[in-house]
């Protein structure tokens, strides 16, 4: 009756599928991920956050594998008419698919956030829900994956409309508020290595990227008049000029007298990321551009080409869950490391450092405790082999390296609800981006069941080039802000 219940029909087919779902809930499990801990230096926040991203990852590559021609001719034959959509050459049964998929990791890092919301430190039980407990959590994804395809068409017409609309957009948004703030934090780390180092090396690596940013953006800028800006073609002719206009405004403005004196770090390699990335999306947008004629759009009839922006597009998605946790964790160790930074300096030169210093002091060696001293009299009696001296060893072994990779013990390296947050609303904007943003129908033939139209629509075009405009608005605000409002944002 769905898919997932069908798969045992397929034969050789489901038998390898099978086995490579086996294959990944076990890379989950308990045994592997001790395995990897053991093999792995890294810390168990780090690890955590790689664990989540391999689960988005498969996620994802499992929703494009659903928009292949061969996948959605088989998901339109197993289905048994239980989700018929009336579609040309039955492709959007894999568009269907690539939401209910979507869909169940939105639900699922949903329930974790909803488990983990108010978790303060590691040692709540709840925290192992993030930490650990991987065999569960990856065995509930696959249950939620299943039960995706069980549910109507019509909520999914709903859920691919408005619910994974907005939180695609507020995605976009996230994402290009961190990219405005990378492209800062990146100008000032290299300027700082630079004044703190003897070598030129930060110097011209900061040179370097600036000036292949903007080679890039005229380059991009280029081709996109050479291919997209014919005589017709007056609405990519004002994307491109426009686009152009701003770019040109940000790298004035960056270097002007006045936004350098309230700024005096604001320079050409913020305002060269900035131009590069929207000119990025005015590509991707008159790209996606469909009822502009060929001339006006090349790459409209260009499968590989398409296939090309589809893998950018998902690149430039995967970089920014990437930063956006990465910076949450940081923000968290900011906050920690005031913490015990004020705790060492009230307790310099107090009775309280001087007693703890004795009472490491006064700890027993190893060899000296009574455990390893009990272990060592059995062995001398036979009462147990010689080997559980070497085991005890390694036990202990263990545990240190464990505490040592446990690097939040004294607080949570960044919000566990927030994290699942951002991983959901980021699953619904792969949605959006695999189904290029198109509306989802539910239509009513006479004599016949609700069935399923997907429509094209140039809401991707005009996703890409709104976020453009909005990126470059954050970027002029963060310029502007300084020198508007001297007394807020002074040191």
């Amino acid at each position: 009756m769905g898919i997932l219940m069908s798969l045992p029909i397929a034969g050789g087919l489901t038998t390898i599928a099978t086995s490579c779902l086996a294959g990944v809930a076990f890379c989950f499990t308990s045994t592997a991920a001790s395995m990897f801990f053991k093999s792995c230096n890294c810390n168990s926040s780090i690890a955590t956050r790689v664990g989540f991203a391999i689960i988005f990852l498969l996620n994802s590559i499992l929703a494009w594998v659903m928009k292949t021609d061969a996948i959605s001719q088989l998901i339109k034959k197993w289905s048994m008419d239980y989700i018929k959509m009336d579609c040309a050459e039955g492709k959007c049964y894999g568009v269907m698919a690539v939401h209910r998929i979507c869909f169940a990791l939105s639900l699922f890092h949903l329930i974790l956030s909803a488990f983990l919301i108010g978790v303060k430190t590691t040692k709540e039980k709840r925290a192992a829900i993030q930490n650990g407990w991987w065999g569960p959590k990856t065995l509930l994804w696959l249950v939620l994956i299943a039960v995706s395809f069980f549910i109507p068409n019509g909520f999914f017409v709903f859920w691919g409309n408005w619910v994974a609309l907005f939180g695609a957009t507020i995605f976009i948004l996230l994402g290009l508020v961190l990219l405005v703030d990378f492209a800062h934090s990146w100008s000032e780390t290299c300027l700082e290595n630079w004044e703190n180092s003897s070598s030129n090396l930060w110097q011209w690596i900061l040179i370097g990227s600036t000036a292949s940013m903007y080679a890039f953006t005229i380059t991009l800028t280029g081709l996109l008049y050479g291919f997209f800006a014919g005589s017709g073609c007056s609405l990519n002719r004002f994307f491109i000029s426009f686009n152009l206009a701003l770019c040109l405004v940000i790298t004035i403005m960056c270097v002007h007298p006045t936004i350098q004196e309230y700024n005096p770090r604001s320079g050409l390699a913020q305002s060269s990321m900035v131009a590069a990335y929207c000119t990025y999306l005015v590509v991707s947008a008159v790209s996606n551009h469909t009822h502009e004629t060929a001339k006006c759009n090349p790459l409209r009839d260009g499968k590989k080409t398409q296939k090309a922006v589809l893998i950018l597009g998902g690149v430039f998605t995967f970089l920014a869950i990437a930063y956006s946790t990465t910076r949450a964790a940081t923000q968290s160790r900011a906050l920690v490391g005031k913490g015990k930074k004020s705790g060492k300096i009230q307790l310099t030169g107090s009775e309280d450092s001087h007693a703890e210093m004795n009472f490491v002091s006064t700890q027993p060696g190893r060899t000296e405790s009574p455990r390893y001293q009990a272990l060592l009299a059995a062995v001398e009696a036979g009462a147990i082999p010689a080997s559980a001296l070497q085991e005890d060893d390694d036990d202990e072994e263990e545990e240190v390296l464990g505490e040592e990779r446990d690097d939040e013990k004294t607080g949570l390296r960044y919000n566990y609800s927030w994290f699942h947050i951002i991983f959901a609303i980021a699953s619904m904007y792969v949605a959006m981006l695999l189904t290029d943003w198109n509306v989802v129908q539910k239509v009513s033939h006479p004599g016949e069941d609700d069935s399923v139209y997907i429509g094209r629509s140039e809401v991707a075009m005009w996703m890409r080039i709104v976020s453009s405009w909005v990126c470059m608005v954050l970027y002029i605000w963060s310029l502007v802000a300084p020198a508007l409002f001297p007394d807020r944002f002074s040191d």
